[in-house]
């Protein structure tokens, strides 16, 4: 089973986003890793097996920033290891997202992104490639219409996570017959 988690803060996430990750170990799952935004840039950090690789990764590969989302996976497409772990990224590397759920359509819709170079045997891969491509069509217009004109074409149960480079306060969170959590922490000024 996966958990996802997503955090904009007025300080650095990735501790945070490991502990949330280490709350739902419970869980089981053959994969973890985290994106965050830093500068301008998503930094992602990504171990095959448990918790502690993810942990050992970051120790020699941090990933600083205040934005950022985080995964725990369950292999249901693709096997467990690195390039299928979550997050995932858009061909530019501008766009990651994390995922619980099945995609049901995810073969229609990776035959209809003609162009886009895949490197994971996912599902997950497919809607941000998906929201890349509506966002490049939108030529500015915020990141909410991009993520939902994909949600109009995805079929099945899940909730995600979206995180823009170019939107350096923003998480787009959405679900659809899977359940999603929202909060606000203390101390948290947005």
């Amino acid at each position: 089973m996966c958990g996802i988690i997503g955090i904009v803060s007025g300080e650095p996430v990735a501790d945070r986003l490991v502990d949330g990750l280490k709350r739902m170990e419970y869980r089981g799952y053959d994969s973890a890793g985290i994106c965050t935004l830093n500068e301008g840039s998503l930094i992602r950090r990504r171990a095959e097996g448990k918790l502690a690789n993810l942990v050992q990764v970051l120790a020699s590969e941090p990933a600083p920033g205040n934005v950022g989302i985080a995964h725990t996976r369950w292999a249901t497409h693709g096997h467990p290891n690195e390039p299928n772990a979550h997050p995932h990224f858009s061909c530019d590397r501008r766009i990651s997202l994390v995922h619980n759920g099945i995609i049901e359509n995810f073969t229609q819709l990776k035959k209809e992104l003609r162009g886009h170079k895949f490197s994971s045997d996912t599902d997950t891969e497919v809607m941000v490639h998906l929201i890349e491509k509506y966002y490049k069509a939108e030529k500015g217009q915020h990141p909410l219409r991009a993520v939902s004109r994909a949600m109009e074409k995805i079929q099945g149960s899940f909730g995600i996570v979206v995180l823009f480079s170019d939107f350096p306060d923003l998480l787009i969170a959405a679900r659809r017959n899977s359940p999603l959590v929202l909060g606000v922490g203390k101390g948290e000024n947005f």
